[in-house]
């Protein structure tokens, strides 16, 4: 109770008095003539304060154990049940386009390290895909790695290509044996299906199969974009026309429960997944409980070994005579 701590005025006080009665005796000491105490008396003179000095120490170890100190332990346990979702990401050589800040990849893996950042609870899969897929990661709740697959996504890992119905028919795989109740992925991509062994279609059917929802993103702007394009002479910005399936995108979206959103900008593409965070949200309550460990048990221990110290030495050492 830190009210206890106003106590501590008293230590002053007790200063000043035990101060103002030791000079008024000062005068009146009288120094033995007997030479044979003397070193007794000049070692008396020299600890005479001390009982006093352990007195206050004492005391203030007193006040600060009346004002219970503690240790104060949080545990947080979770209760409920979060999502397993999917982030299904597109790397084809058209990831490269500048129509993003630096580039439609790079603008992808930011919004989705940003994403895992608020998704605590949940476990997260990476899947990536061009002209075939891959699982980069796994299902976990280990951000660290999370955001470590991601930053090592880059265009050239597949074979290029963009082949959606590979990549959504893994994602699929990812979350079939999941036994939570919601199921997501989240499908990005900024062309149209031209490769692969599983058909847009019958990966949709799959995720429908499953109860999983699929939220698709179209990432383009409208008309050209400048793609990045080797020549013998260097790398060079081309124009090229932006074609996404958004028919394909959205018809799986809608079939599966999902939604279809169209990103044109970085700013419209974190717009996309904040809205996504917010319509799934974990059904998970965090329980705090705190504990206190008290810590006054020792300051008491040390007042009542500093009262009995000067208890001795003014019954030995300093014990007066008559």
């Amino acid at each position: 109770m830190p009210d206890f701590f106003w106590l501590g005025l008293l230590l002053p006080v007790l200063i000043f008095f035990y101060w103002r009665n030791n000079n008024l005796k000062l005068a009146s000491i009288k120094v033995p003539s007997i030479k044979n105490f003397s070193g007794l008396s000049s070692f008396r003179t020299t600890i005479r304060h001390l009982p006093f000095v352990l007195r206050l120490l004492a005391l203030s170890a007193i006040i600060i154990a009346l004002a219970r100190p503690q240790n104060k332990n949080e545990e947080q346990q979770a209760e409920g049940e979060g999502v397993d979702i999917v982030l299904c990401i597109d790397v084809s050589g058209s990831m490269t386009a500048q129509d993003f800040t630096p580039n439609r990849m790079e603008a992808a893996k930011k919004v989705a390290i940003d994403f895992i950042d608020r998704r605590l609870t949940d476990r997260i899969a990476i899947v990536i895909f061009s002209g075939e897929s891959f699982t980069q990661c796994p299902l976990t709740t280990d951000q660290a790695v999370l955001k470590s697959a991601v930053e090592n996504i880059r265009n050239g890992l597949l074979e290029d290509g963009t082949a959606i119905g590979d990549g959504l028919s893994t994602s699929v795989d990812r979350l079939r044996s999941s036994k939570t109740k919601s199921k997501v992925i989240i499908l990005l991509t900024d062309g149209e299906n031209n490769g692969g062994l599983i058909g847009p279609d019958n990966a949709k059917e799959i995720a429908k199969a499953f109860g999983i929802k699929v939220y698709t993103i179209g990432v383009g702007t409208d008309g050209f974009a400048p793609f990045p394009i080797k020549t013998p002479m260097g790398v060079i910005m081309q124009q090229q026309k932006v074609t996404i399936d958004e028919k394909l995108l959205t018809a799986i979206a809608s079939e599966t429960g999902g939604k279809y959103f169209r990103a044109k900008d970085n700013a419209g593409l974190e717009g996309i997944y904040t809205e996504i965070n917010e319509l799934e949200k974990s059904k998970v309550e965090i329980a705090t409980l705190t504990r206190y460990t008290e810590k006054f048990f020792p300051l008491v221990m040390v007042a009542l070994a500093l009262l009995l110290l000067e208890v001795i030495l003014r019954f030995t050492l300093l014990k007066k005579f008559p």
